[in-house]
């Protein structure tokens, strides 16, 4: 389910710009339904928890800002960055981890269900720091070098199933190298 709720910002962007609407153009529409979206989730998880995960306010930042642009300029190249930008401020994120700290990104996010050598988890967490720039670096791609409604398609189903085939080489690579359970871990599941 919270894989769906990541999604709604985009999902909105993707049937918003199916929609024809005299008054904006396609992107424009789209961009508007973004930014609504987006506010309401960051909305949302404050009244629910008192806290809002910084991903979700990098993304409304950056749609705010890259989205007010294409609004304001009515430039569909400012909106094009956003994914690109989300996803290089993750790699960063992935790579600063292993630079700062005890534990890399990756084994702070899994490290309580999983468990794996250090030396895996640095090798994940790269993997992760790669595929973020190499995801990024993919939009640009479409973005400047097809259409508009191809670039849309791209942002839902391109990164969407990039992401679920990363994931699926990810699993397949973890279960190479997981570790038994030990114990205690044996003995709290009991």
């Amino acid at each position: 389910m919270k894989f769906l709720f990541d999604l709604l910002p985009v999902i909105a962007f993707f049937a918003a710009y199916q929609i024809p609407d005299d008054s904006l153009t396609g992107i424009e529409y789209a961009t508007v339904a973004a930014i609504i979206v987006s506010a309401l989730q960051v909305a949302y998880l404050w009244l629910r928890h008192r806290r809002v995960e910084r991903m979700y306010l990098i993304t409304f930042a950056l749609l705010l800002v890259l989205g007010g642009a294409t609004l304001l300029f009515h430039d569909e190249r400012f909106i094009k960055w956003k994914p690109t930008l989300v996803n290089w401020a993750f790699a960063l994120a992935f790579l600063g981890s292993t630079l700062f700290g005890s534990k890399c990104l990756i084994e702070r996010m899994m490290g309580a269900q999983i468990q794996l050598p250090s030396p895996i988890w640095r090798r994940l967490n790269h993997a992760w720091t790669i595929f973020f720039v190499a995801v990024g670096g993919a939009n640009l791609f479409v973005a400047y070098h097809f259409e508009t409604k191809v670039w849309v398609n791209f942002k839902l189903f391109g990164v969407l199933g990039l992401t679920l085939l990363f994931a699926l080489a990810q699993g397949w690579y973890l279960l190479r190298h997981m570790q038994p359970a030990t114990e205690t871990d044996q003995g709290a599941n009991d």
